[in-house]
């Protein structure tokens, strides 16, 4: 049987975006966009550096029930015949005991307070590097919409994740 690491996360995206550093000609300001709106979304999104693949959800809450569609969309995309470990933080939803495991899948959970452990972290800060700051976005469909386009170009370049994803530790025996 093929093991399978997978690191999963979310990220809130929305119209109370950040500012990420910008190339400007020496002396001049870039324009930089400020929204002053709340509305966002959770991206979901688990990568599997070894494969550079991924799956994901954008959705409008970050709770129990949208953790378990998650986990189902996972599932979906991990190789027949595979079983994925899927490394994960210890927020509240994803250590519920009201959440039903696939039966390809075994979580094991970081430390507490350990997120860079996690190269999801490391995904969603080049998501908004590349493609979701220093925008403003008209309404909740746009934030959605823009959350689904960054994520289809992270997965329209495989060779990218497994290079944000990759960690020697997770992936000893494995050649990526």
């Amino acid at each position: 049987m093929t093991v399978e690491p997978s690191c999963k996360d979310e990220a809130r995206i929305g119209q109370k975006n950040g500012i990420v550093r910008q190339w400007a000609r020496r002396g001049t300001r870039p324009r930089q966009p400020a929204d002053q709106r709340y509305k966002s979304a959770y991206l979901f999104g688990a990568i599997c550096p070894a494969r550079g693949a991924g799956a994901a959800l954008a959705l409008p809450f970050a709770d129990t029930e949208a953790m378990q569609r998650h986990i189902d969309e996972i599932s979906r995309h991990v190789e027949k015949g595979a079983h994925a470990v899927l490394v994960m933080d210890r927020a509240g939803w994803h250590t519920t005991a009201n959440l039903r495991m696939p039966k390809n899948m075994t979580a094991i959970f970081l430390p507490s307070r350990s997120p860079e452990l996690n190269p999801v972290e490391n995904v969603w800060q080049y998501l908004r590097q590349n493609w979701l700051s220093n925008r403003v976005f008209d309404d909740y469909d746009a934030i959605i919409d823009a959350a689904c386009e960054a994520w289809q170009k992270l997965l329209a370049a495989p060779e990218t994740i497994t290079s944000i994803g990759m960690r020697q530790w997770a992936h000893v025996g494995q050649t990526p």
